[in-house]
């Protein structure tokens, strides 16, 4: 029995297939459904779990290269939000890019993990090392 880490079985599974250059995405509750990806969808109630939580839990097992946000993640939130999603990343590059554009990376993921997060764009498309 896993007692430490991700304790989610389909979480597991869904990373342990992740090679280099693959990609993840966590996404927030409002995120559209792709039919093309697997999806897990960890929503509890409103804003339990967020994207932050869900990152936070994947960093220690998780090798990120570099990450894809959208630019409307910086005009749509505060400064200090900001800055606890990057505090995340710790060196690890972050390219922003159009919500639109972000959208087209999604079906070639691995897989999609949807939360409880209301925060605007603030999905996040991980690539591993």
């Amino acid at each position: 029995m896993i007692i430490k880490g991700i304790l989610n079985p389909q979480i597991n599974s869904l990373i342990s297939r992740v090679r280099h250059t693959n990609t993840l995405v966590i996404a927030d509750r409002g995120f559209p459904f792709w039919p093309e990806i697997e999806t897990i969808d960890i929503s509890l109630v409103d804003g339990i779990p967020t994207v932050c939580q869900v990152l936070e839990a994947l960093r220690p097992n998780f090798m990120i290269g570099k990450a894809f946000m959208a630019e409307e993640f910086k005009k749509n939130n505060s400064v200090k939000l900001q800055k606890h999603f990057f505090s995340l990343f710790q060196g690890v590059k972050i390219n922003f890019e159009p919500h639109v554009d972000f959208k087209k990376r999604v079906p070639c993921a691995i897989g999609l993990i949807r939360t409880a997060d209301t925060t605007q764009y603030a999905n996040i498309i991980i690539e591993s090392a």
